[in-house]
């Protein structure tokens, strides 16, 4: 059984698990960031549980104008969450539940939701690896991105609502 709900700060340590198991290395959120970003935009953070149990989730902030290799964003600086722009910093499904369709589903949730709440457009970056499958989910391939968050390659999509 499926269920989604708004992340509470008492999930952080379990999210801060699954994101360090399926990022590599230092391109992972740190458990303080985590547990911001759940403090300071709950109704961005949204968790996916199976039979009771987190097993993936995603997570925003808001910006009017958007500049995705903007790390201080990624701590929420600058957010306001009544910005049309929709800018996802984490969409991830623990690696033992990978395979099953629920980041599908998770994805399909949270567009819902953004789109409910009003705004224009999401914004990710994501691997080389990934963009077929964000295209898959109806994102457009922008350009490779400035950013090295990480020491890695990204690449900027976005999709409007």
């Amino acid at each position: 059984m499926r269920e989604f709900r708004n992340a509470k700060p008492a999930d952080a340590t379990r999210c801060f698990e699954i994101e360090i198991d399926a990022y590599e290395g230092d391109e992972a959120a740190t458990l303080e960031k985590i547990s911001k970003r759940i403090e300071v935009y709950p109704n961005g953070f949204l968790v996916l549980l199976v039979e009771g149990e987190i097993v993936g989730f995603v997570n925003c902030g808001c910006a009017h104008e958007v500049e995705m290799s903007d790390e201080e964003f990624k701590e929420l600086v600058g957010h306001d969450p009544d910005a049309p722009n929709v800018v996802i910093m984490s969409v991830v499904v623990d690696p033992a539940h990978q395979g099953k369709g629920l980041s599908r589903a998770l994805m399909v949730e949270f567009v819902g939701r953004m789109k409910r709440m009003g705004k224009s457009t999401i914004h990710l970056m994501c691997k080389e690896h990934h963009v077929p499958l964000y295209e898959n989910f109806g994102y457009s391939y922008l350009q490779p991105s400035t950013s090295d968050h990480g020491g890695m390659t990204w690449h900027e999509m976005a999709m409007k609502l």
